[in-house]
């Protein structure tokens, strides 16, 4: 017999299952436009500094510079996206729009100059950096294993905020990272009172 939360359950899965597929197949989508029109749309990426580029911090986070680009990306960002969505879709737009908009703002300001900065590999890092502190922000114990087990397995991901290449926005990876990080506490659930009894 299925219980109502179990339902509940079901139903959370599918949805976060159903918004990253859609999303990773928007990528594709996008970067299958973009190679058909001469990469016209590497122009949305985000040039450091120059006013009008700000506004171009959110479409840059789904754009990418090439096929390898996008499937670097793909991955991680379906499989930390779908458990960072199990929470609720309105809390995790509202993580995905912190981390955007702070890795976005922290590109354009550090970055830098004659560059062009695109690619959601700063969504990627900050989901990272959102579900490995959420758990202890919220002090629940199951995303505390949660993120444990995500820092075993995506954990080498840290070296990616090092400036170790000149051809990758570690920028981008670092402000993505402190974007999530940031979101946990912003987005952090309340506490109920001690004592506190429901009814």
């Amino acid at each position: 017999m299925r219980t109502r939360a179990t339902t509940t359950a079901t139903a959370r899965a599918v949805t976060a299952g159903a918004v990253m597929l859609a999303w990773v197949g928007l990528l594709w989508l996008l970067e299958g436009i973009d190679t058909m029109t001469g990469h016209s749309l590497d122009t949305y990426g985000i040039s450091p500094r120059e006013p009008s580029e700000l506004l171009d911090v959110v479409p840059a986070a789904f754009l990418h510079s090439g096929w390898e680009h996008v499937a670097s990306n793909s991955v991680p960002l379906l499989v930390l996206g779908f458990i960072a969505a199990l929470a609720g879709i309105r809390r995790f737009a509202a993580v995905v729009l912190v981390v955007i908009v702070t890795g976005g703002l922290g590109v354009w300001l550090t970055a830098p100059p004659n560059t062009v900065t695109l690619g959601a590999s700063g969504v990627v890092f900050g989901l990272f950096g959102y579900l490995l502190v959420r758990g202890f922000v919220d002090r629940r114990p199951l995303d505390i294993v949660v993120g444990l087990i995500i820092a075993a397995v995506y954990g080498s991901l840290l070296w990616g905020v090092l400036p170790t290449d000149s051809g990758i926005s570690w920028q981008g990876h670092l402000f993505g990272l402190v974007g999530g990080v940031a979101a946990a506490f912003v987005l952090r659930r309340p506490r109920r009172p001690a004592g506190a009894v429901t009814v």
